[in-house]
């Protein structure tokens, strides 16, 4: 695989710096011929065997050294493992390992589902997800984990479930519960998480029930996440390729600024009029070329379940 993307980025290379005036006639050419960069990071399943490093912005960057997150552990259950997704920052990994207990006492839940994670090193991904670049973003189910332990197939075809009225106004009360609550809230009041990604119609429940709360500015209205909430860790402390994300703003965002999401442009917003290129390796940090082409470290992904 590790052969593969090299033969890619070499062939990719050599065209863009070919020498002579067919380079200067066809630049525009063979700007556009670069391959997209989710192709190249979504071929590879092993961790760049380089030292942790989360290199450039959550929406595009890349990531070295990375870890799996175990399928089980206590309190949790990692979900989609086909998808290659479960891979993290090693800081990711310990908080994930540190939130499950402390979300499943707060909410009395069993444990929580964990969904989309990064790849295993970072990048765009080949569908899906504008962030999770880094492997310092995490999705956690809106879904209570099963006491049961599940099996291969169960955590490929089981389905969170929405809390978010059909009509995106409010959260469905046959599904929200307070459960829910105390999960968005023992995420938000970790010192780790810089942000929690969550639905518009959530953050409205959540400012009636905790108006005031300081926990609230973090907990951030965006599109879709009615199955699922994001959790999005600071730059790890020290990691100066690692661009940060402006702080969130003053107050519990319970104003003015929550009324947008339920206008018609936001619940029914227009497609773009012309489609956004995907990024290529030459949008990425330069650092983002030597994690493609490390070697790979050793597997550490955990068994396929039976």
């Amino acid at each position: 695989m590790q052969s593969g993307i090299r033969f890619v980025l070499v062939l990719t290379f050599g065209v863009l710096l070919g020498a002579g005036p067919a380079r200067a006639q066809d630049q525009h050419q063979t700007a556009d011929a670069q391959p997209a960069a989710k192709t190249l990071f979504g071929q590879a399943t092993k961790a760049a065997a380089l030292a942790p490093q989360a290199i450039g912005f959550y929406s595009r960057g890349c990531l070295a050294g990375a870890q799996a997150l175990p399928l089980d552990g206590p309190h949790w259950q990692a979900m989609r493992p086909s998808r290659q997704r479960m891979w993290g920052h090693p800081e990711l990994i310990r908080f994930l390992e540190r939130f499950a207990p402390v979300a499943a006492q707060a909410s009395a839940w069993p444990g929580i589902l964990v969904g989309d994670m990064a790849q295993a090193r970072g990048g765009p991904m080949l569908t899906g997800h504008a962030s999770h670049q880094l492997g310092l973003d995490a999705d956690i189910w809106l879904k209570p984990m099963p006491v049961e332990r599940l099996s291969q197939a169960q955590r490929e075809q089981v389905s969170s479930i929405s809390v978010v009225r059909a009509d995106r106004l409010d959260v469905d009360p046959a599904t929200w519960t307070a459960g829910h609550q105390a999960v968005l809230r023992a995420a938000a009041m970790d010192p780790q998480v810089q942000r929690v990604f969550a639905n518009a119609a959530i953050k409205r429940e959540l400012c009636r029930s905790a108006k005031g709360a300081s926990w609230l500015r973090k907990i951030r209205p965006e599109q879709g996440h009615d199955y699922h909430f994001h959790v999005r860790l600071f730059c790890p402390e020290g990691e100066t390729q690692c661009k940060a994300q402006d702080p969130t703003p003053e107050g519990d965002g319970c104003d003015a600024s929550l009324d947008w999401w339920f206008s018609e442009e936001a619940l029914h917003p227009k497609p773009p009029a012309k489609p956004t290129p995907p990024l290529t390796l030459a949008d990425l940090p330069a650092d983002c070329r030597q994690v493609l082409e490390a070697r790979g470290a050793t597997p550490t992904t955990p068994e396929v379940l039976p």
